[in-house]
């Protein structure tokens, strides 16, 4: 149940992307039972490859914490992890991932690849699938959309 609250929480940032004209994504890292940290994709609107939603919640979470080892946090995400953000899960010492919507064309938590299988010297545990109807749906509308809009073609 906690886990659903959470990635509901992550969809309403992802919703916030959205409306933005951004990939519908979103993140939350929560300590106990508060969020330290969010984030959404801002890829466009900020102009840098390093607009995810996880950089921001991570960045965002190491700030609130006073730190950057996050290894007391579980992180939230409507969509699975690419390479570069299992990566910063992996070096913040994140030790929990819960995802929505599987990503099999990027997705580095077991899609494409399974980063945290790999010998690092952190490896999170994660979980797929939660609240996963409708993380997709949220993807499945924004594409279905911008499709539909002329030079719709990310």
């Amino acid at each position: 149940m906690e886990d659903k609250l959470f990635m509901a929480e992550a969809l309403a940032l992802a919703g916030e992307a959205a409306r933005d004209g951004e990939v519908p994504v979103g993140c939350v890292i929560v300590r106990g039972q508060a969020i330290v940290g969010r984030g959404r994709n801002r890829r466009e609107t900020g102009r840098s490859a390093l607009g995810h939603a996880e950089i921001e919640a991570i960045d965002q979470a190491c700030r609130t914490l006073g730190g950057w080892r996050l290894w007391e946090c579980t992180l939230y995400v409507t969509l699975e992890p690419c390479p570069m953000c299992a990566g910063a899960i992996i070096n913040a010492r994140i030790p929990r991932v819960v995802y929505g919507a599987a990503d099999p064309k990027n997705g580095a938590c077991g899609s494409v690849c399974n980063l945290f299988d790999m010998p690092f010297n952190h490896r999170p545990a994660v979980e797929g699938g939660v609240l996963a109807e409708e993380c997709a749906g949220a993807l499945r509308d924004f594409f279905r959309q911008l499709r539909g809009r002329p030079g719709g073609d990310r």
